[in-house]
């Protein structure tokens, strides 16, 4: 009996981490844009800060997100500041890069992250709850195991950003696609999208077009601001 006890906490050990790997790629994305313009020196701790407070975060999450999630407008709200999140990271002006970036800029990034993970994540701590199958004590050490994927993801995309500029742009466009994602799930619009199936990507692609359309319109206004 403790065998097979032993065995269903490992398997669901497993499901937790593989969970967190196919659902931390939006996130570390969010981490690598919010802390790409900082200095090498707060990067660092800018990824440690915003990843483990937002794994803090989804293990008091699980307890509510079900009955948040059924709540009308909510994911209406948090879809539309993961577009505003989005807009805003992807206008971002890197001119003024190296060691004269303040301090105040980190904390600004570990908010941005903080806030952003705590709207994608309302849906995933479902699953991660789910295959935890009530157990604390294997959801909190499953979410302790994703830190450092995430950590490495995102410290891995900020390199990739540096050498791809237009990865900026795309992951832009996830947030916005993560965001209207988020809108047309709302249970205010359950009935319709179930009838409406094109609802769902439609809301994501738009979601997308506008966070890149927007912060791009806002970046060339930055750099006509500062030539001027």
């Amino acid at each position: 009996m403790e065998l097979v006890q032993s065995a269903d906490f490992w398997i669901g050990l497993l499901k937790i981490i593989w969970i967190n790997i196919i659902l931390s790629g939006d996130n570390a994305v969010v981490i690598a844009l919010a802390a790409r313009s900082l200095p090498p020196s707060q990067q660092k701790k800018a990824i440690l800060l915003g990843s483990g407070a937002a794994v803090v975060l989804r293990i008091g999450l699980t307890v509510v997100a079900a009955k948040l999630l059924q709540l009308s407008y909510l994911q209406v709200l948090g879809g539309l500041l993961l577009l505003w999140i989005g807009v805003q990271l992807l206008s971002e002006d890197d001119a003024g890069e190296g060691e004269s970036k303040e301090v105040g800029s980190m904390m600004a990034a570990v908010r941005t992250i903080l806030i952003a993970d705590l709207v994608m994540s309302l849906d995933n701590v479902i699953a991660v709850a789910a295959a935890a199958k009530g157990s604390t004590t294997l959801l909190m050490l499953g979410l302790a195991i994703s830190i450092p994927l995430v950590i490495f993801g995102s410290t891995l995309m900020i390199k990739l950003m540096e050498r791809f500029p237009i990865i900026v742009m795309l992951g832009a466009a996830l947030i916005g696609w993560v965001g209207g994602e988020t809108i047309v799930s709302d249970v205010a619009l359950q009935d319709f999208a179930a009838h409406n199936h094109w609802l769902h990507y439609a809301g994501a692609t738009l979601g997308a077009v506008l966070v890149v359309a927007l912060g791009k319109a806002l970046q060339k206004r930055h750099q006509g601001d500062s030539v001027s």
